[in-house]
């Protein structure tokens, strides 16, 4: 019963640090559950929901209840650090992607002789770099449009869908490479349902479909899938990048670089040896 409520607390604290970086520009909430492990649990959960709808309702109401509560807890402060020290914040994060690469490696079964694997990293940023590709009103819409506007808004939320499921992709930063961030917003903002519904629509339709997607090429193809994974993120990270800090800064994100690094490798690292503790038992 201990251990249940443990990891019931467990789940609702690492909600909260998803939700509450998610919304920070240029952090995809997928990476963050990704460093803290929680990543592989969430895909099974929403994938195979029908299978085991008890424990996954479970588990995903937790989670939700602390995304909500990261959200309106961190969000706020940790957007106003970005704006008051914008570089430092950025290479903290950058830090923290660098942090959970030898884990993504070892769940990706690295070789020394499989650097032929290298074809899926670039095969994962190369996605990244299409959709940063497209022209920036490729998916603009009235928000008192006809039919055509409202099946070009459905596919664009199952594109923002899967840059919520894949780690490395920030949903903020989808929607404005697609043009919409701003409408997006006032169309929350006023609850302008005509708006959000075909936006909803195509998010839960693109969740289900690219989270059951994931999973087949996690269980089958674990290598490649998370080699693409590391170079999502790594494209992402790139495009992010703020350039070399100039004069004192220098010093100030050398160390938020490795603060970001050391604290996400040491929680990764418990992670895995946590993992391995119970696969044994």
């Amino acid at each position: 019963m201990q251990g249940s409520q443990e990891n019931m607390i467990t789940t609702v604290i690492k909600g909260i640090c998803v939700g509450g970086t998610m919304l920070v520009p240029g952090c995809s909430g997928g990476s963050m559950a990704m460093i803290l492990g929680i990543y592989d649990r969430l895909v099974s959960s929403v994938s195979s929901f029908m299978k085991h709808k008890k424990e996954s309702l479970c588990f995903l109401a937790l989670f939700c209840v602390g995304g909500g509560m990261g959200m309106v807890l961190f969000a706020k402060p940790l957007l106003s650090l970005m704006e008051r020290f914008e570089m430092p914040m950025l290479y903290f994060f950058i830090g923290a992607v660098g942090g959970s690469v030898p884990m993504i490696l070892k769940k990706a079964q690295w070789e020394r002789k499989g650097f032929g694997k290298i074809l899926f990293f670039l095969l994962g940023a190369g996605v990244v770099g299409v959709f940063a590709l497209l022209p920036s009103d490729t998916f603009q819409a009235d928000m008192n449009a006809g039919l055509t506007s409202y099946l070009m808004l459905i596919l664009a939320g199952v594109i923002a869908a899967v840059a919520l499921v894949l780690p490395g992709i920030s949903v903020s930063y989808m929607l404005l490479l697609m043009g919409m961030y701003d409408t997006v917003m006032k169309a929350i903002t006023q609850l302008h349902l005509p708006y959000l519904i075909p936006v909803g629509l195509g998010l839960a339709i693109g969740v289900i479909v690219s989270t059951r997607l994931l999973e087949c090429a996690m269980a089958r193809f674990p290598g490649p899938a998370y080699l693409c994974i590391l170079g999502f993120m790594a494209a992402s990270m790139a495009q992010v990048f703020p350039g070399l800090p100039g004069g004192r800064e220098w010093l100030t994100c050398l160390l938020m670089l490795a603060a970001g690094f050391l604290i996400i490798y040491f929680i990764s690292e418990k992670e895995i040896r946590g993992s391995v503790q119970t696969a044994s038992r």
